[in-house]
């Protein structure tokens, strides 16, 4: 589909702290855009800061960090802004049995409430200008949920839904929307998953604590049965550009083969056969 050029070329990218991110704010930078790169973390600011880029804090989980980080953009930028890409996010690992309600709530607070928070809230912003682009960083467990990563499956699900639906609603007003499925990149992804695990699981009392120890090392040291897939963040930031620049901007983009096949079996293979491939799949990783 035919889109609008942005009318300022101006970015807010969420999630910078490493990987993604801030691939994509340092590729865009490069290309001329002013970018907004937004992190959590006090020493992550100060990384972005010495790479010269404006300091900008922003907890995706907070309405009132939402408010001010818009605030201070518009202020920084002249109350315009081109384009939005929401990358902030994590993945909360176990099975959905062994997962407390705070634990899921969390993973949707982050994931989708909070994106959605922030894009509702510069929607205004670009519907004033004429246009503008929004590109949501997804995943290929978005479209084939994988698991024992099943609530991050179910928040990826959410945010594939939320931009199909507001690629439509959002077409009267000349704003893109598109959505990247990157598969497995090299990132912190992977360390920070295990992480996240270990703080929210109990592995002495959860159905299948003692496999969630050799899972979470395996993530910390490449053990992982896609790591020989993995593509470097910057194969992603290159989408994003596409996304962001092209006159016909895709609804989606896939970046690494899991994806691309990941992709290819939601739509084409029978549910009952995917069954059998993810059954075989967590023997072999869980026993």
């Amino acid at each position: 589909m035919k889109a609008k050029p942005v009318a300022d070329q101006s970015v807010l990218v969420t999630g910078c702290s490493s990987g993604i991110g801030l691939a994509t704010a340092e590729q865009l930078r490069d290309r001329g855009w002013k970018v907004f790169p937004t992190a959590r973390k006090v020493e992550d600011l100060d990384m972005l800061e010495s790479n010269g880029f404006p300091r900008i804090q922003l907890d995706v989980a907070s309405s009132t960090s939402i408010e001010a980080t818009v605030d201070e953009v518009l202020s920084l930028n002249d109350g315009k802004l081109g384009a939005l890409v929401n990358n902030a996010g994590f993945g909360m690992p176990g099975a959905i049995q062994d997962l407390t309600r705070d634990a899921m709530r969390q993973q949707f607070e982050v994931n989708v409430f909070g994106m959605q928070e922030l894009t509702n809230r510069l929607i205004p912003v670009f519907r004033a200008q004429g246009g503008g682009r929004i590109v949501n960083v997804s995943s290929v467990v978005g479209r084939l949920a994988l698991p024992f990563m099943g609530i991050y499956s179910a928040s990826k699900f959410a945010v594939e839904a939320i931009s199909d639906v507001q690629r439509v609603e959002l077409s009267p007003d000349s704003i893109a929307v598109s959505l990247i499925e990157p598969g497995p990149i090299r990132t912190r992804f992977s360390t920070n998953c295990a992480g996240e695990g270990e703080q929210a699981l109990d592995t002495e009392k959860a159905r299948f604590g003692s496999a969630y120890v050799k899972y979470f090392e395996k993530r910390r040291n490449g053990g992982m049965s896609e790591d020989r897939f993995r593509l470097p963040p910057e194969a992603v930031a290159e989408k994003i550009r596409h996304a962001l620049e092209s006159p016909r901007p895709k609804i989606r983009y896939c970046v690494t083969l899991p994806s691309y096949l990941g992709s290819w079996a939601a739509r084409l293979v029978p549910a009952a056969m995917i069954d059998l491939l993810m059954i075989g799949h967590v023997k072999k990783r869980f026993g």
